[in-house]
């Protein structure tokens, strides 16, 4: 049986350095971390998060999986690795390769920003309709209860662009399932979106963060230009 080394978020972020990603990944009540030749692993809000070495990790893990530690945990998130390299030690009933952004300073202001309205239970169906249009995939949908407002923009009185303010109250603002239908891309409507609520996020948190599937290449580029410019490359697995 592997032993934890640590036993609080506290000393999680102490040992990262309060990075962005352990902050988003942590919490106070559940936070546990195992160490062993330079890979850490943490177990927190229902998933194992890790850095380090690769193989170190992975191979850390199978020896947590083999203790029962990893039962009931959704998702296995590593540093970005290859899905060849994963396959030698576990099997693999999904892989997501994505990239954390996180932004410190407000974007310039943009044209368009004052569009941008809070969103009620009224609106629901419509925001599920822009989804469904154009990130039918996305995990945070209305009646997610990890989404504390939804904000988005109208034109001509039909909503057109969606985001959640998925903000967990861990020191780190963070932005969900940004979305333009698809009939209305190309309008400028996701950097509207996105730099009004950086710039509302940022009033409460030194930090705001959002994730972009790693080969979303035009949408790194814009975000990268409203400020996200700091970035850790994900691979997230859930085992099969």
């Amino acid at each position: 049986m592997i032993t934890p080394t640590l036993h609080s978020r506290g000393e999680l972020l102490e040992r990262t350095a309060g990075h962005p990603h352990a902050q988003l990944t942590s919490s106070d009540d559940d936070c546990v971390g195992y160490e062993r030749d330079g890979a850490l692993v943490w177990l927190s809000h229902g998933n194992a998060t890790s850095v380090g070495e690769r193989h170190a990790i992975l191979s850390l893990l199978v020896d947590l999986a083999a203790d029962g530690v990893l039962d009931g945990r959704r998702w296995l998130d590593l540093p970005r690795t290859g899905a060849d390299v994963i396959a030698r030690y576990f099997t693999v009933r999904a892989q997501d390769d994505w990239d954390l952004l996180f932004a410190t300073e407000p974007p310039a202001p943009m044209a368009g920003e004052d569009r941008v309205i809070r969103l009620t239970a009224a609106d629901e169906a419509e925001i599920l309709a822009v989804q469904t249009a154009a990130l039918p995939h996305t995990t945070s949908r209305p009646g997610d209860p990890r989404i504390r407002a939804w904000y988005g923009i109208r034109s001509e009185g039909r909503l057109v662009a969606v985001a959640g303010d998925r903000s967990p109250g861990n020191g780190v603002g963070f932005l969900a399932a940004i979305a333009v239908h698809p009939d209305a891309q190309g309008n400028g409507l996701g950097g509207c979106l996105t730099a009004a609520l950086t710039r509302l996020l940022l009033q409460e948190y030194a930090t705001v963060a959002l994730g972009v599937m790693s080969d979303n290449t035009g949408a790194r580029r814009l975000y990268e230009r409203l400020g996200f410019t700091g970035s850790a490359a994900r691979t997230s697995v859930s085992p099969g």
